[in-house]
C-alpha cells in the first residue's frame, strides 16, 4: 500500500481528491420581508485509496454549500487501512444515534452499503465490504460513524508489531 503524506494531501499537493455530495438540506426561515432559504450539504471526499475526509458547507446557494463543503472536508482528511479492496477486520462505530457495522468481504463481492456509507466507502477506495447503519438514518450522524469505523480499523502488521508476532504467511489477493 501507497504511503500518503497527509499533510501535502491538506495543502493541496499531488494527490487528486474527488468529492461526492451525500446530502443537500434546504432550511427556510421566515421574516417580516418574506422567506430566506439557505442551504447545507454534506460532502464527501477521498482519493480512492485509502485517505477519505468530510465537510460541512452552509450558503444561500446550492453550489456554493458544496464548494465549502469539500473545503472543509479537505481539513478533516484521515488514512484508512484499505488491504486488497477490502477492510482488514469488522468494527463497529458509534455517533450520535447513528451506528455503523463494516464487515470485509471477498473478492467481488462489492459494496453492500446504504446511501451515505456507500459515499464513503467508496471514496475510501473500498471496493469489497458489507456494512449496515443500525441507528439512524440521518445523513450527517451516519457519514461520522462510519469515518470512526473506518480510523479504528488496524493494520495487521501494526498488531503483529504490538502483540510481538511475527508474521510468517503473506496474503496473495
Amino acid at each position: 500500500m501507497a504511503k500518503v503524506n497527509l499533510n501535502k494531501v491538506k495543502a493541496g499537493g499531488d494527490v487528486e481528491l474527488k468529492d461526492k455530495v451525500v446530502a443537500i438540506n434546504r432550511v427556510v426561515k421566515t421574516t417580516k420581508g418574506g422567506r430566506t432559504f439557505s442551504f447545507s450539504a454534506i460532502v464527501v471526499v477521498g482519493n480512492e485509496n485509502g485517505v477519505v475526509g468530510h465537510g460541512l458547507g452552509k450558503a444561500k446557494e446550492v453550489q456554493e454549500a458544496i464548494t465549502k463543503g469539500i473545503e472543509d472536508a479537505k481539513k478533516n482528511l484521515v488514512k484508512v487501512p484499505v488491504m486488497h479492496g477490502t477492510i482488514p477486520h469488522e468494527q463497529l462505530a458509534k455517533d450520535g444515534a447513528a451506528k455503523v457495522l463494516i464487515k470485509p468481504a471477498a473478492h467481488g463481492t462489492g459494496v453492500i452499503a446504504g446511501g451515505s456509507m456507500r459515499a464513503v466507502l467508496e471514496s475510501a477506495g473500498v471496493t469489497d465490504v458489507l456494512a449496515k447503519s443500525l441507528g439512524s438514518a440521518n445523513p450527517h450522524n451516519v457519514v461520522k460513524a462510519t469515518i470512526k469505523a473506518l480510523t479504528l480499523l488496524r493494520e495487521p502488521i501494526e498488531v503483529a508489531k504490538n502483540r510481538n508476532i511475527k508474521l510468517t504467511k503473506v496474503f496473495n489477493g
